[in-house]
């Protein structure tokens, strides 16, 4: 049987392994033999390397952190080398580790970190990763376990997946909806959709449109967002309570493996990162240039805060955006935001400002949405205590900008031989061949 807090050790299952072995944090750097025998009874596990072996509850945070970053970047990535970290038998031991890292990330870098934003992006690729190696029946039986714990209502209305949908972390359009209740059993499925259905097969249909998948990625991203809630509680309480100073150390550990080891596997596609520089106009693709001129006629909000905001903020700060093991936030390429402020934001007023209209002439809240395009929240100006807010979003893709803004999409030769997937695409290859 698959222990709960295997798959969520935020379950009180895992609460309770916590209360009655992982009370005392003095001891989180001492060897401990129990760890240490557990790993080796594990057949699948690679033991060649003693260094392979976390020999205590310090080691076993740290080779979490490493294991999800080098599986997300390294090509010559070894299942073998971290096969404990998917056997039942680590439970105890992951549970109290897990709160560990939360507590040490929640105390020394708070909710908005890069830390933390990896470390909720960590739980729910082990967790989907965990359930993905589990026999089926056992992968179906654990899954609907740790559901009824999550959502006890007997119909479950989407409003109760609302943080889910709102962080982005899920899309209304993974759900099957029937009068805001979310469909998830066979039996509700038939009930609502059998007229609908009922010259196709049931059960192949079912599967199609909800099955055991939906269930699956509704448990994750609720365990990623209550990761995010603990992290977040832990921060609050740390301004009243004096913080350990192993969690603080272990904390700069964990920001240090993350530093390294992203760098390192910077690119999982095969390509070279690109090194963020101040920005070439002469590189710029047409659809940017010519959104650069100011937009004469219709679409000049959709242009200036949608398309060029996006674009410029990540070609100047983050431009291996869609390479990256983690998502940044703009401080974390910009921590005092003068390049924001001095590089970024003048392109883009100037171009506001090319407008005919002028854009901010009669459409002065357009500098607050550029602000929230950013990460900086509904706000008047840049405040790193409002980082967060919002999302940061990426640029636009080709498809969309020639769907939405067709007068902009004029492909060149570069265009046509990149296959117009991003701007930003076109930008870097063009960055590369300069040799910036």
């Amino acid at each position: 049987m698959i222990p709960i807090s295997f798959i969520n050790p935020l379950s009180d299952e895992g609460k309770q392994i916590v209360i009655e072995d992982g009370g005392d944090l003095e001891r989180i750097y001492d060897e401990n033999t129990e760890l240490i025998d557990t790993i080796y009874s594990i057949k699948a596990q690679e033991i060649s390397d003693d260094s392979l072996i976390p020999k205590n509850y310090s080691d076993l945070v740290i080779k979490r952190v490493e294991w999800f970053v080098k599986r997300k970047g390294d090509p010559e990535y070894k299942h073998k080398k971290y096969a404990y970290l998917f056997n039942r038998k680590i439970t105890k031991f992951d549970t109290i580790a897990f709160y560990i890292l939360c507590q040490a990330i929640g105390i020394k870098f708070g909710p908005n970190s890069r830390e933390s934003r990896a470390i909720v992006e960590l739980q729910g690729y082990l967790t989907e990763n965990r359930l993905e190696e589990l026999l089926t029946s056992e992968r179906r039986e654990i899954t609907q376990q740790i559901l009824n714990n999550l959502i006890v209502q007997d119909r479950i209305r989407w409003t109760h997946l609302a943080d889910l949908i709102s962080s982005k972390k899920i899309n209304m359009q993974d759900l099957v909806l029937k009068d805001g209740d979310v469909i998830l059993d066979f039996e509700d499925f038939i009930e609502f959709f059998g007229d609908v259905i009922k010259k196709r097969q049931p059960e192949k249909m079912y599967n199609l449109f909800i099955g055991n998948r939906i269930k699956e990625l509704i448990i994750i991203k609720m365990i990623m967002q209550k990761t995010e809630d603990y992290i977040k509680s832990v921060h609050q309480r740390a301004n009243i309570i004096e913080p350990n100073p192993k969690l603080l150390k272990i904390a700069d550990e964990v920001s240090e493996v993350l530093s390294k080891e992203i760098r390192h596997y910077s690119s999982f596609s095969g390509r070279e990162a690109v090194k963020a520089s101040p920005l070439n106009y002469d590189q710029f693709p047409p659809c940017i240039k010519k959104a650069l001129e100011g937009i004469k006629s219709g679409g000049r909000n959709e242009v200036i805060v949608l398309f060029l905001t996006p674009f410029l903020s990540y070609s100047r700060l983050n431009p291996s955006v869609f390479r990256s093991n983690t998502t940044l936030k703009v401080s974390d390429a910009d921590p005092d935001l003068n390049i924001t402020r001095n590089e970024i934001l003048p392109m883009i007023y100037e171009s506001a400002n090319r407008c005919n209209p002028p854009l901010f002439d009669d459409q002065p809240q357009e500098k607050i949405n550029i602000n929230a395009k950013l990460g900086f929240g509904m706000h008047d100006d840049l405040s790193l205590q409002h980082e967060g807010e919002t999302h940061w979003y990426t640029p636009m893709s080709c498809d969309k900008v020639k769907m939405n803004m067709p007068s902009l999409c004029k492909p060149d030769d570069i265009c046509k031989r990149l296959k117009e997937i991003n701007p930003l695409f076109y930008y870097i290859d063009q960055m590369k061949n300069k040799g910036q």
